[in-house]
């Protein structure tokens, strides 16, 4: 049960400090097994919730690290895009869980909606996801944390170690980013 209530959000955050989804799930499970193994140790200072993402988010920060440092192989494949549409798709799969906060109430249903309107749904949905990725990751990991998870301000700042105001100011920040690329993306349009 904890396994299903949390480890897509997981995987998620991780993939605001790593390379790619297949290194995040990698991290997920170290954490889950970090989590196993230092249970007896837990002391309810802070909530299982924010225990267990307090050591993936310290698992991920050092694995994103070290991944940096080296270069995959896939990488050095010029002819594939496999870790760009790994990427978008793992960002759709994330704002889909989360359309009933990216669309008002009448693009839910997709009775009485045209062809152009969905498309531009989806074409919305990927312009929030490729703004979103390209965020810095300490404020990637707020805006995903307090806005697709649904985190209260509280539990961001007790789980990433930063003040109220940091948190803010992170949030506040990705949000203006995110809100420009849409407002430039309809601009075009």
């Amino acid at each position: 049960m904890v396994v299903q209530r949390y480890n897509r959000a997981m995987v998620r955050l991780a993939m605001a400090y790593v390379p790619s989804r297949a290194v995040a799930e990698e991290v997920a499970q170290e954490a889950w097994l970090a989590m196993v193994q230092g249970l007896s140790g837990f002391k309810g200072q802070s909530s299982l919730k924010t225990w267990l993402f307090g050591i993936l988010l310290n698992r991920a920060k050092t694995n994103g690290h070290r991944e940096r440092r080296s270069v995959a192989f896939s990488s050095l494949q010029t002819s594939s895009t496999f870790g760009n549409e790994r990427a978008a798709s793992d960002w759709r799969a994330l704002l889909e869980r989360t359309s009933d906060r990216l669309t008002p109430a009448w693009g839910r249903s997709t009775l009485g909606i045209s062809p152009e309107d969905r498309a531009l749904g989806s074409e919305l949905r990927l312009c929030l996801e490729e703004a979103i990725a390209g965020l810095p990751p300490a404020q990637r990991a707020v805006i995903i944390l307090r806005d697709v998870e649904g985190w209260s301000a509280a539990e961001v700042c007790e789980l990433l170690g930063i003040s109220p105001e940091n948190q803010r100011v992170r949030l506040h920040r990705a949000r203006i980013k995110v809100r420009s690329a849409v407002e430039t993306y309809l601009c075009r349009r």
